[in-house]
């Protein structure tokens, strides 16, 4: 059954929210079985829903950050466009053993085992303000470990903001007080 416009709903309000609801596909089974993957090659392939995306971010937080974070992998792409919109740089949080320098590490839990995140320690200038992107915020382990990361590395959060919150599953709650920003929250 399809989603109908009064259930669709996000922070950046019922258009955006919209906006990302039409352009996702989802994958049953996928990595692995009982899994709902969240596609969002189609709204990264279509340049006005692409744009329409980038252009909400920003305006949500114009002149609130230095610096942009993504989280590998599909953070990667939205975080160069916010980046590149708003005339900052952006830098990478990386799977372990990725980084060619020095790195900050935090390994944290999935429902199917551990992953290791880094993040370069001369990622931030001191008190650089820093907004981190990615694609789907689900039980918030991905999340708690990339903040903490930018926090060791001596930047100050910004905002943290993904395209889609899967509310189910509680990462908003596992993240405390910390901001969070979900263009469309199911």
């Amino acid at each position: 059954m399809p989603v109908t416009n009064d259930l669709i709903q996000g922070d950046s309000g019922p258009a955006t929210a919209a906006l990302v609801a039409d352009m996702v596909v989802d994958v049953a089974d996928f990595p692995k079985t009982g899994v709902l993957f969240k596609d969002l090659t189609p709204l990264f392939a279509d340049g006005k829903a692409f744009r329409g995306v980038i252009d909400a971010i920003v305006a949500q937080y114009a002149g609130e950050f230095d610096v942009v974070v993504g989280v590998e992998a599909r953070g990667f792409v939205l975080a160069a466009a916010v980046a590149y919109a708003a005339g900052t740089g952006v830098v990478a949080v990386r799977k372990a053993g990725k980084l060619p320098r020095v790195a900050h590490s935090a390994t944290y839990s999935l429902e199917y085992g551990t992953a290791t995140l880094e993040i370069s320690e001369a990622a931030f200038t001191p008190g650089q303000r820093v907004l981190v992107v990615d694609d789907v915020l689900a039980t918030g382990g991905t999340a708690d470990a990339t903040l903490d990361l930018v926090q060791r590395a001596g930047g100050i959060l910004a905002g943290f903001v993904v395209l889609i919150e899967l509310g189910f599953l509680g990462g908003r709650e596992r993240l405390g007080d910390r901001p969070v920003h979900a263009l469309l929250r199911i």
